[in-house]
């Protein structure tokens, strides 16, 4: 029945999550946004390292394009914090030190605890932007959140380990 919106999932169709944060079955768009609500607050990460809806019984293996989640808005302020909106309705504070910029120029940032990367919308790339500038000698892109500035390195791929320091300085001090 996809004319009324709603979408069974099982294995005949193939579900995927594409780069623009719609789902679609067979290569066909959801329109219906509770639905695509709903599959993404299933949407789980299996052992194997992929992906897939679970509801009650019911589950099926997706494919995702780029990256699972969507931040679809950025609120907040330099001095508190910045809160990320996800496509799943979740909300929760921005790890300034798992933002990268992927490939095309596209800012991401690793969401739920560091497991899953996340494109940011446009809309909300332009939220968080007010509070990104330019080193002047290095031209890299940087984070300010207050006095602490994290560096945003280019193709990274989320994977933040605890020797990479993305903090470029505290009160105009230099730390590694």
């Amino acid at each position: 029945m996809p004319k009324a919106g709603f979408w069974a999932i099982d294995p005949t169709r193939t579900i995927s999550f594409g780069k623009d944060g719609w789902w679609y079955a067979n290569g066909e768009r959801i329109h219906n946004r509770r639905i695509n609500t709903l599959f993404s607050q299933h949407l789980r990460k299996t052992a194997a390292g992929t992906y897939e809806i679970a509801i009650g019984w019911d589950k099926v293996t997706v494919e995702i394009d780029d990256a699972p989640y969507v931040v679809t808005r950025v609120t907040g302020d330099s001095d508190q914090g910045l809160t990320l909106r996800l496509n799943d309705e979740s909300e929760e504070l921005l790890d300034p030190p798992t933002l990268y910029i992927g490939a095309e120029n596209v800012l991401y940032c690793l969401v739920k605890g560091r497991e899953h990367p996340a494109r940011f919308s446009r809309p909300a790339y332009y939220q968080l932007v007010e509070y990104v500038e330019e080193d002047a000698e290095t031209k890299a892109f940087q984070l300010r959140l207050g006095n602490t500035t994290y560096l945003i390195p280019a193709g990274s791929q989320g994977k933040v380990t605890s020797s990479q320091s993305s903090v470029v300085s505290r009160k105009g001090n230099t730390s590694n």
